[in-house]
C-alpha cells in the first residue's frame, strides 16, 4: 500500500508538470500566430510642371524664338520640361540666359535651395546661377547683388548644408507668384500661360528677395572654351536640391 500511494503520488505529480507545459507550448503557440490587417488611405493629384508646388516658369526666348524652358514629350501623359540653349555653336563662344527659367515655391512653408548640379555623360560648359533681377547679367554682383553662383561646368559650388536662396512660403495658386508674401495683393505677379511652349511663364520685372518672394530666377551660361570634347548633341539633367524645416 504504501508503494502504490508513491506511485500514484508520482503519476500526479509528472501530471501537474504535463499540464504546465501545455500551457506553456500553447500560450507560445498563441503568441506566435497572432496577425494583424489595417487599411490607412492616401491620395496625390499629378499636374503639370508648371502648376506643381515646386514648379518651374520661363521667361527667355532660345534661338528659336520659343522658350528656353520648354515641354519635352506629348503634354498629355508624357509631361517633362527641359531647356533648350540653342543650336549651332562654336568653341569660344559664350552664351548666357540671365532667366532661363524661374522657380516658384507654391507649399505654404519656406523652401530652401542648397545646391545644384548637372549630370552628363559629355562636358556640359554650363554656368548657373540663382538671382532676383530677371533682366540683369549675374555674373556679376555689380550687376546684380543677389547673384548666387552654383554650379561652374562641373564643380558644385555650394554644398548640401549651404542655404543658398529661401523661397518664401506659397499660396498652392499657378497663376501667380509673389516678390512681397507679406502683402499678396499688391506684389502678386501673373504666370501667363505659353501655348507654343506649354509653360508658363512672367515677362515681370520687379526683383526677387530671398526670403520674400516666393520665386527666383536661374541664369544659365553656356561657355564654350577653344578646345571641345566633341561636336554634336550635348544634353543633360540640372538637379535641384532643396531642403524644407516644418512644424
Amino acid at each position: 500500500m504504501v508503494l502504490r500511494r508513491g506511485v500514484n503520488r508520482d503519476m500526479r505529480i509528472e501530471k501537474r508538470f504535463l499540464l504546465v507545459g501545455l500551457t506553456i507550448l500553447t500560450t507560445t503557440m498563441v503568441i506566435a500566430t497572432q496577425y494583424a490587417v489595417t487599411r490607412i488611405g492616401y491620395e496625390y493629384i499629378i499636374v503639370h510642371p508648371s502648376d506643381s508646388s515646386m514648379r518651374y516658369i520661363g521667361s527667355d526666348n532660345s534661338s528659336d524664338g520659343i522658350r528656353t524652358l520648354r515641354v519635352e514629350g506629348d503634354n498629355v501623359t508624357n509631361i517633362r520640361v527641359k531647356l533648350f540653349l540653342g543650336r549651332n555653336f562654336s568653341a569660344n563662344q559664350t552664351k548666357y540666359y540671365s532667366a532661363a527659367f524661374g522657380i516658384v515655391n507654391e507649399e505654404r512653408f519656406p523652401i530652401n535651395i542648397t545646391h545644384i548640379d548637372v549630370s552628363s555623360s559629355q562636358s556640359t560648359y554650363l554656368r548657373i546661377w540663382l538671382h532676383g533681377d530677371r533682366d540683369a547679367n549675374a555674373n556679376n554682383t555689380l550687376n546684380d547683388p543677389s547673384s548666387v553662383l552654383m554650379y561652374d561646368n562641373g564643380t558644385i559650388i555650394n554644398d548640401s548644408n549651404t542655404i543658398a536662396w529661401t523661397l518664401a512660403p506659397g499660396d498652392e495658386n499657378p497663376n501667380t507668384m509673389c516678390s512681397n508674401v507679406s502683402d499678396r495683393s499688391n506684389y502678386s505677379i501673373n504666370t501667363t500661360w505659353d501655348d507654343v511652349a506649354h509653360v508658363r511663364y512672367s515677362l515681370n520685372d520687379t526683383n526677387a528677395v530671398s526670403g520674400v518672394a516666393d520665386f527666383v530666377w536661374v541664369q544659365v551660361a553656356l561657355v564654350i572654351p577653344d578646345v571641345v570634347d566633341s561636336a554634336g548633341l550635348h544634353t543633360g539633367n540640372i538637379i535641384i536640391y532643396y531642403t524644407a524645416d516644418t512644424l
